[in-house]
Protein backbone atom coordinates (compact mmCIF):
# COMPACT_ATOMS: atom_id res chain seq x y z
CA UNK A 1 0.00 0.00 0.00
CA UNK A 2 1.20 3.24 -1.27
CA UNK A 3 2.12 5.78 1.70
CA UNK A 4 -0.01 8.79 1.78
CA UNK A 5 0.35 12.75 2.95
CA UNK A 6 -1.52 12.77 6.00
CA UNK A 7 -2.79 9.33 5.39
CA UNK A 8 -5.35 11.30 2.77
CA UNK A 9 -3.56 12.77 -0.08
CA UNK A 10 -1.21 10.90 -3.02
CA UNK A 11 1.78 12.29 -4.46
CA UNK A 12 1.38 9.74 -7.57
CA UNK A 13 -0.40 11.81 -9.26
CA UNK A 14 1.21 15.04 -9.12
CA UNK A 15 3.18 16.09 -11.74
CA UNK A 16 6.03 18.54 -12.02
CA UNK A 17 6.56 20.70 -15.36
CA UNK A 18 9.60 22.99 -14.37
CA UNK A 19 12.66 20.97 -15.55
CA UNK A 20 14.91 21.98 -13.34
CA UNK A 21 13.12 21.40 -10.36
CA UNK A 22 12.30 17.93 -10.95
CA UNK A 23 15.37 15.93 -9.39
CA UNK A 24 15.54 18.35 -6.44
CA UNK A 25 11.31 17.97 -5.59
CA UNK A 26 11.01 14.81 -3.75
CA UNK A 27 7.89 14.16 -3.74
CA UNK A 28 7.24 10.29 -2.17
CA UNK A 29 6.23 10.63 1.40
CA UNK A 30 8.00 9.03 4.34
CA UNK A 31 6.86 6.89 6.93
CA UNK A 32 7.14 9.67 9.46
CA UNK A 33 7.45 13.08 8.01
CA UNK A 34 10.62 13.25 10.88
CA UNK A 35 13.84 13.25 9.51
CA UNK A 36 16.02 14.68 12.33
CA UNK A 37 18.13 16.13 10.51
CA UNK A 38 20.08 13.44 8.86
CA UNK A 39 20.29 15.13 5.69
CA UNK A 40 22.53 17.99 6.76
CA UNK A 41 26.00 16.36 6.45
CA UNK A 42 25.46 14.96 2.95
CA UNK A 43 26.13 17.47 -0.07
CA UNK A 44 22.36 17.84 -1.69
CA UNK A 45 21.28 15.75 0.95
CA UNK A 46 17.74 17.61 1.92
CA UNK A 47 16.63 16.91 -2.16
CA UNK A 48 15.82 13.61 -0.96
CA UNK A 49 13.33 14.73 1.94
CA UNK A 50 9.74 14.93 0.73
CA UNK A 51 8.75 18.40 -0.20
CA UNK A 52 5.70 18.52 2.67
CA UNK A 53 8.33 18.05 5.31
CA UNK A 54 10.63 20.53 4.20
CA UNK A 55 7.70 23.12 3.88
CA UNK A 56 7.22 22.05 7.69
CA UNK A 57 10.99 22.88 8.47
CA UNK A 58 10.82 26.20 6.65
CA UNK A 59 7.55 27.45 8.81
CA UNK A 60 9.64 26.67 12.04
CA UNK A 61 12.48 29.51 10.78
CA UNK A 62 12.05 32.13 13.38
CA UNK A 63 11.66 35.05 10.91
CA UNK A 64 14.29 37.09 9.24
CA UNK A 65 16.15 38.05 11.72
CA UNK A 66 17.06 42.06 12.44
CA UNK A 67 15.38 42.85 9.10
CA UNK A 68 11.64 43.34 8.66
CA UNK A 69 9.13 41.68 6.22
CA UNK A 70 6.99 44.03 5.11
CA UNK A 71 7.24 46.95 7.71
CA UNK A 72 6.49 44.17 10.49
CA UNK A 73 9.69 42.33 12.34
CA UNK A 74 8.13 38.45 13.04
CA UNK A 75 10.50 37.11 15.44
CA UNK A 76 9.59 33.74 17.69
CA UNK A 77 6.72 32.79 15.52
CA UNK A 78 3.99 30.27 16.05
CA UNK A 79 5.63 27.64 15.01
CA UNK A 80 9.28 28.01 15.94
CA UNK A 81 11.18 24.47 17.03
CA UNK A 82 8.15 22.80 17.39
CA UNK A 83 7.83 20.31 14.28
CA UNK A 84 4.14 18.74 15.48
CA UNK A 85 2.60 22.44 15.47
CA UNK A 86 4.25 22.93 12.12
CA UNK A 87 3.08 19.63 11.30
CA UNK A 88 -0.53 20.81 12.08
CA UNK A 89 -0.61 23.87 10.60
CA UNK A 90 0.70 22.27 7.20
CA UNK A 91 -2.07 19.61 7.57
CA UNK A 92 -4.91 21.99 8.49
CA UNK A 93 -3.81 23.92 5.67
CA UNK A 94 -4.35 21.14 2.87
CA UNK A 95 -7.21 20.52 4.34
CA UNK A 96 -8.39 24.38 3.21
CA UNK A 97 -6.96 24.15 0.41
CA UNK A 98 -8.89 21.31 -0.86
CA UNK A 99 -12.25 22.80 0.61
CA UNK A 100 -11.46 25.57 -2.00
CA UNK A 101 -9.60 24.66 -4.81
CA UNK A 102 -11.04 20.90 -5.10
CA UNK A 103 -7.63 19.43 -6.46
CA UNK A 104 -4.84 17.62 -4.35
CA UNK A 105 -3.19 20.08 -2.11
CA UNK A 106 -0.01 18.57 -2.80
CA UNK A 107 -0.34 19.24 -6.59
CA UNK A 108 -1.32 23.19 -5.11
CA UNK A 109 1.91 23.53 -3.13
CA UNK A 110 3.80 21.77 -6.52
CA UNK A 111 2.66 24.58 -8.92
CA UNK A 112 2.89 27.28 -5.94
CA UNK A 113 6.64 26.14 -5.43
CA UNK A 114 6.81 26.80 -9.22
CA UNK A 115 5.70 29.80 -9.67
CA UNK A 116 7.65 31.34 -7.21
CA UNK A 117 11.24 29.80 -7.93
CA UNK A 118 13.38 33.21 -9.30
CA UNK A 119 15.25 32.01 -12.22
CA UNK A 120 18.07 34.79 -11.75
CA UNK A 121 19.51 37.40 -9.14
CA UNK A 122 22.01 39.15 -8.51
CA UNK A 123 25.96 39.03 -6.57
CA UNK A 124 28.24 41.56 -5.25
CA UNK A 125 31.33 41.39 -7.31
CA UNK A 126 34.89 43.72 -5.69
CA UNK A 127 36.91 44.48 -8.40
CA UNK A 128 40.13 47.05 -7.26
CA UNK A 129 38.14 48.56 -4.77
CA UNK A 130 35.13 48.67 -6.35
CA UNK A 131 31.86 47.15 -5.79
CA UNK A 132 28.79 46.33 -8.32
CA UNK A 133 26.05 43.77 -8.94
CA UNK A 134 25.48 41.72 -11.76
CA UNK A 135 23.03 39.03 -12.72
CA UNK A 136 23.35 35.16 -12.12
CA UNK A 137 21.52 32.51 -12.85
CA UNK A 138 19.93 30.45 -9.90
CA UNK A 139 21.02 26.95 -8.77
CA UNK A 140 17.77 24.62 -9.02
CA UNK A 141 18.43 23.94 -5.10
CA UNK A 142 18.58 27.37 -4.32
CA UNK A 143 15.66 28.29 -6.37
CA UNK A 144 13.62 25.57 -4.26
CA UNK A 145 14.93 27.06 -1.13
CA UNK A 146 13.98 30.31 -2.19
CA UNK A 147 10.60 29.49 -2.97
CA UNK A 148 9.89 27.78 0.07
CA UNK A 149 11.40 30.50 2.69
CA UNK A 150 8.87 33.17 0.97
CA UNK A 151 5.71 30.81 0.89
CA UNK A 152 6.58 30.17 4.25
CA UNK A 153 7.16 33.97 5.08
CA UNK A 154 4.26 35.20 3.26
CA UNK A 155 2.08 33.05 5.49
CA UNK A 156 3.39 34.17 8.51
CA UNK A 157 3.07 37.86 7.37
CA UNK A 158 -0.20 37.54 6.48
CA UNK A 159 -1.17 35.97 9.95
CA UNK A 160 0.58 39.02 11.48
CA UNK A 161 -1.67 40.98 13.67
CA UNK A 162 -4.54 39.67 11.83
CA UNK A 163 -7.46 37.69 13.48
CA UNK A 164 -7.07 35.01 10.65
CA UNK A 165 -4.95 31.64 11.97
CA UNK A 166 -1.82 30.92 10.30
CA UNK A 167 -3.20 28.02 8.66
CA UNK A 168 -5.97 29.70 6.38
CA UNK A 169 -3.10 32.43 5.64
CA UNK A 170 -0.51 29.32 4.45
CA UNK A 171 -2.68 27.96 2.69
CA UNK A 172 -4.49 31.53 0.76
CA UNK A 173 -0.50 32.44 0.33
CA UNK A 174 -0.46 28.72 -1.68
CA UNK A 175 -3.52 29.41 -3.68
CA UNK A 176 -2.63 32.55 -4.63
CA UNK A 177 1.28 31.26 -5.73
CA UNK A 178 -0.10 28.02 -7.56
CA UNK A 179 -2.65 30.93 -9.74
CA UNK A 180 0.89 32.90 -9.94
CA UNK A 181 -1.36 36.05 -8.83
CA UNK A 182 1.06 38.76 -7.62
CA UNK A 183 -1.05 39.10 -4.22
CA UNK A 184 1.37 36.49 -3.40
CA UNK A 185 4.02 37.26 -1.06
CA UNK A 186 6.37 34.76 -2.64
CA UNK A 187 5.37 35.20 -6.47
CA UNK A 188 6.26 39.36 -5.83
CA UNK A 189 9.47 38.56 -4.23
CA UNK A 190 9.88 36.45 -7.49
CA UNK A 191 9.27 39.12 -9.73
CA UNK A 192 11.46 41.62 -7.53
CA UNK A 193 14.17 39.76 -7.89
CA UNK A 194 14.04 39.05 -11.49
CA UNK A 195 13.56 42.61 -12.10
CA UNK A 196 16.67 43.66 -9.91
CA UNK A 197 18.67 40.84 -11.92
CA UNK A 198 17.70 42.76 -15.41
CA UNK A 199 18.93 46.13 -14.20
CA UNK A 200 21.96 44.57 -13.15
CA UNK A 201 22.92 42.76 -16.45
Amino acid sequence: MALKYFDRWSADDVVINDPGLKKYIHLQPSLVMHSGGRHARKQFGKAGIPIVERLMNKLMRSGPGVRKLKGKLIRGAKACGKKHRAYNIVRKSFEIIEQQTKKNPVQVLVDAIQNSCPREETTRISYGGITYYIAVDSAPQRRLDIALKNLAAGGFSASFSSPKPIEKCLAEELILAANNDMKSFAVAQKEELERIARGAR
